[in-house]
Formats: structure tokens, C-alpha cells, sequence
């Protein structure tokens, strides 16, 4: 008796009695297209109300460009909720060995989506997004003493810093040193930047800062005459 009426229950749910009829986003999109989400949907709801696999559905919307998370609950009787979280971009990221262009996010994510924001570029070895992340906010607040903006920030391999800064000058830091610790470098430079730039009369390139007691500065090229 009892497996003959678990058979009529399965029978009966899987009959084509209880469709999914509707999707109901409950989060405005942003980055994500209503059409991405037809697409997603079509793809991935198969089988009925009861029998729907979530974790195949919601695996799916995670699939596509800039959502981070999805959630997705059955809603009686024959609908879906869907909640996506989507990245919020906050830089452009290449690997030091990987020039793919990709984004990262508020948490210090690396994901793939296009993107023709205005954003910071990040550059370093796999994995250290978040750490740029990090000493970016560290760098932008310094230098917006001076009213300087980083647009750039570069690691290498070997943990040397590099910066460009919004109006075109680079700042070659180095790597942090015990004797000469590479926030007191960058301090140091902020406090004699504005007397410096009096005295030299020049537009500079770069300065470099990876010296323990000054910097050194490159002047940018001097145009070419045009006749």
C-alpha cells in the first residue's frame, strides 16, 4: 500500500498539472539585461512546480555577467521569486601574467563583464586584488592632500608598488623596506611636493620615491617643433 501510493504521488507530481508560469524579480536590475534574465529562465526551469531543481535554476543566474549571488524560492502555485546581487565595480584588473581584462568588485573580487566606467585600473599577481583594493584607499587618502587622484596601481611579482595619478604622474614606490618604510616615503613626499614643484619649474614624468632620503624626478619630454 505504501508503495503503491508513493508511486500515485510521484505520478501525479510530475504530471504536467503544476507548470512554472512566472519569474518575479523582487531586486531591480541594474548591470543585468531583462533579456539575460529570459534567457537564464528559459534555460534552466524544467519540469513542474514541485520537481524544479532550485540549485540548477539558481547556479544558472550566477552564471551570468555581473550577478554575484542569486536566490531563488517557489512562490504558490506556480511561480518563482529570484533575488539577484549584483557586482559593483570599482576597478579594471589585469594579472601581471594574464592580459584578459577583467573588473573588480567592493569586496575584492575579480569577475568577467564588460564595463566602460570610469574606474581605476589594477594590475598585480594572481590573487592580490584584494590587497590592492585595500592599500588603494590607503594611497587615494594620502594623496588627496594634494589634491591627487590615483587612477592606477600596480604590484609586481615582487611586491614593488607603482602609481599613476590623474594628472599623468607616476610615482615609482618600490617595495616596503624596514628602514625606509614605504608609507613614510610616500608622507615624505606629499610634504615637500607643492615647494618642490616651485624650485623646479619643469613638468615631471615620474618621481621616485624608493630612495631612503629624497626622491628623484624624470621631466616629461619636451615637445617636438611642428613646422
Amino acid at each position: 500500500a505504501l508503495a503503491l501510493g508513493y508511486a500515485l504521488v510521484v505520478w501525479f507530481l510530475t504530471r504536467p498539472f503544476f507548470p512554472v508560469r512566472e519569474v518575479t524579480v523582487l531586486t531591480p536590475p541594474g548591470q543585468v539585461t531583462t533579456a539575460q534574465i529570459e534567457f537564464a529562465a528559459r534555460s534552466a526551469i524544467k519540469g513542474n512546480f514541485f520537481l524544479l531543481d532550485l540549485e540548477t535554476v539558481r547556479g544558472t543566474f550566477e552564471k551570468l555577467p555581473w550577478v554575484r549571488r542569486a536566490e531563488v524560492r517557489r512562490r504558490w502555485p506556480d511561480a518563482l521569486e529570484l533575488r539577484l546581487e549584483e557586482h559593483q565595480a570599482v576597478a579594471y584588473w589585469s594579472s601581471n601574467d594574464d592580459e584578459a581584462a577583467h573588473l573588480v568588485n567592493r569586496q575584492g573580487e575579480v569577475f568577467v563583464a564588460a564595463s566602460n566606467a570610469n574606474l581605476p585600473a589594477f594590475t598585480g599577481p594572481q590573487g592580490s586584488a584584494p590587497y590592492l583594493l585595500q592599500r588603494f584607499g590607503v594611497f587615494n587618502e594620502a594623496l588627496s592632500a594634494l589634491g591627487k587622484r590615483v587612477v592606477g596601481v600596480r604590484l609586481s611579482p615582487r611586491e614593488a608598488w607603482q602609481l599613476e595619478l590623474d594628472d599623468g604622474l607616476v610615482l615609482v614606490l618600490g617595495r616596503d623596506q624596514e628602514k625606509a618604510p614605504l608609507q613614510d616615503r610616500l608622507a615624505r613626499f606629499i610634504r615637500a611636493w607643492p615647494q618642490t614643484m616651485e624650485q623646479v619649474g619643469v613638468q615631471v614624468a615620474v618621481v621616485d620615491l624608493r630612495y631612503q632620503g629624497g626622491f628623484a624626478l624624470t621631466p616629461e619630454p619636451p615637445n617636438p617643433e611642428v613646422k
